[in-house]
């Protein structure tokens, strides 16, 4: 599978930004799917993961209540929702998928990873 992050930009704190992630290639619905961020000067970290069918979710705390995510199987995407933005959340953000049932918060777990975009969050 292939994937296509957008989105990414400059925004204000307190406010939001959403991210879409396309995929193409074989059926989407297969894949477990997460996002995961750079920030600069730091190791890749998990965000959040979501289930083939989309029915449960995986947060890192930090991310709980300000990050949603959610995917249209049908449509082949993912989206993160991200709200009340902190200067922290700046980094470059990156969807990513999975084969297998079980989300994970590792990188290295995952087979196939979109390009990246970049968030910027000023104070």
């Amino acid at each position: 599978v292939q994937l296509q992050a957008s989105g990414g930009g400059l925004a204000q704190a307190g406010g939001s930004l959403r991210l879409s992630c396309a995929a193409s290639g074989r059926t989407f619905s297969s894949y477990v799917v997460a996002w995961f961020r750079q920030g600069p000067g730091k190791d890749r970290e998990f965000v959040l993961g979501l289930s083939r069918s989309g029915g449960v979710t995986y947060y890192r705390d930090p991310m709980e209540g300000r990050f949603t995510i959610s995917r249209d199987n049908a449509k082949n995407t993912v989206s993160l929702q991200m709200s009340s933005l902190k200067p922290e959340d700046t980094a470059v953000y990156y969807c990513a998928a999975r084969e297998g049932t079980r989300v994970s918060a590792a990188a290295r777990e995952y087979d196939y990873w979109g390009q990246g975009t970049e968030v910027t969050v000023s104070s």
